[in-house]
């Protein structure tokens, strides 16, 4: 299957992603998860989880993350890379490598769900929450912009974890690449570090300031981050310009798009020159689903 038909199974139906890569790492004093984030912890209760952000002391975003309250004075963080308990520092175990990180997303994924651990506990789990079902950790949250799960087991019981939810998926899901993954996260306007986190956007200019509870903190916005729609002729050379991060054919729109920066007073619907001298005009991010209703939605 291809990447394409992988991206169009997850949004009508159901994908199965491995995200096993990710860096999980685990503090068991709430200050100093606090003071590594962005986010107030105090109002987190255990079995909820938040998006949130690591800042270098500059005020520029290091990478994004999620905190994970799991009670007892517990917390996880999870990034994208391994290699942040270098950032992260001493006051952390770095338990990355111990789970299985499976990612089931797509408008089926509720009822895939629901033949392992019953139709209940699936209407039950709200968005950003988890429970506990035997060994596994189940989240309600994911990359794609569609209603979705993580789920966490012992590395070792990865490959039966795989088997059973395909066998629950009948046919209607399927295992899916990270290049389906990254055009999925592309049209729901997701960051990724590396791209859109380059080290030097601070939380203002990614569009993530939201995400910063101590209201004293500002920041200034030198550019600002962007969907575009990249119509593909050549550019006047007296066009502002733009700097694509990221792009993808978008098999749900049926057009090139991308993410990317422009000047902090561009306005939806201007036109760009992207770098490479092509056209491009600024667009609504996210693409898809605007009012992200879809990962709230019902699962059953």
């Amino acid at each position: 299957m291809s990447s394409v038909e992988e991206h169009l199974t997850t949004r009508r139906a159901a994908g199965l992603f491995d995200f096993s890569f990710m860096g999980l790492y685990e503090f068991h004093e709430k200050p100093s998860i606090q003071r590594l984030q962005t986010r107030d912890l105090s109002a987190l209760e255990p079995g909820r989880a938040a998006y949130t952000l690591l800042l270098n002391p500059d005020g520029s975003v290091f990478n994004d993350a999620t905190v994970w309250n799991m009670g007892a004075d517990r917390w996880w963080l999870f990034t994208g890379r391994p290699t942040d308990i270098a950032w992260l520092g001493t006051a952390v175990r770095n338990r990355s490598g111990e789970h299985a990180i499976l990612a089931l997303q797509g408008p089926a994924s509720g009822t895939v769900l629901a033949r392992l651990i019953g139709a209940d506990a699936v209407r039950g789990l709200r968005y950003f929450h988890f429970v506990e079902h035997s060994d596994m950790l189940i989240a309600r949250l994911g990359y794609s912009g569609e209603l979705g799960y993580e789920l966490l087991v012992p590395a070792p019981r990865e490959r039966q974890l795989r088997q059973a939810l395909l066998d629950a998926g009948d046919r209607r899901l399927r295992e899916c690449s990270f290049a389906a993954a990254d055009s999925l996260r592309i049209e729901a306007g997701y960051v990724l570090f590396d791209r859109e986190i380059d080290g030097r956007a601070n939380p203002r200019e990614l569009g993530l300031d939201r995400l910063v509870s101590d209201r004293s903190r500002t920041f200034g916005m030198s550019r600002k981050l962007v969907g575009l729609e990249i119509l593909g002729r050549e550019a006047g050379a007296d066009l502002p310009v733009a700097r694509v991060t990221s792009e993808c054919d978008s098999p749900t729109l049926g057009k090139r798009i991308a993410l990317g920066y422009v000047a902090a007073g561009a306005r939806p619907e201007d036109f760009v020159r992207l770098d490479d001298g092509r056209f491009a005009r600024i667009a609504q991010r996210p693409f898809y689903d605007p009012g992200k209703q879809l990962p709230r939605a019902a699962p059953l």
